[in-house]
């Protein structure tokens, strides 16, 4: 009898796609099959005071053609970020390093909802380079674009 496949569950904005994604979403294809949630348009406004570049069909739309992704929803809508997880029920949570993700708030929240035996994980590090973060590749744009006025 062979052993079921883990699903991996990973979550985030994913606006300007980046080596840095491209990393975490290969780790969590070697834990198991990854479902991606996208983060919605009215999140990321909250969560990073800022409008989203990219809209949530399009994020959307680019994350489902990632390779290491086996499918990707968009998150609900609102404040409860983690309602989604009941009904995905991952055996694996696949956080970033730096997500802003309260882990105890996550783990409170999984035994609330009968969820005991879904693993959180973090990745230890970021991939190393410049460019590997959505406000660092947004940073060198405004700062080389701001010296040779708009692109034509």
């Amino acid at each position: 009898m062979r052993k079921k496949e883990k699903t991996v569950m990973v979550g985030g904005t994913f606006e300007i796609i980046h080596p840095g994604h491209i990393y975490l979403l290969r780790e969590a294809s070697k834990l198991g099959k990854v479902i991606v949630v996208v983060a919605r348009d009215e999140n990321v406004r909250r969560f990073k005071n800022r409008e989203p570049i990219i809209n949530e069909k399009q994020r959307l739309t680019v994350v489902k053609s990632i390779k290491y992704v086996s499918k990707a929803i968009l998150g609900n809508p609102g404040p409860d970020i983690f309602q989604i997880v009941t009904k995905i029920k991952p055996d694996i949570i696949l956080l970033g390093p730096d997500q802003k993700v309260d882990e105890n708030k996550l783990k409170d929240y999984l035994k609330e909802h009968g969820l005991n035996n879904v693993e959180i994980r973090r990745l230890k590090k970021k991939l190393e380079g410049e460019l590997n973060s959505t406000t660092n590749i947004i940073n060198k744009i405004i700062k080389e674009y701001s010296k040779s006025g708009p692109v034509a």
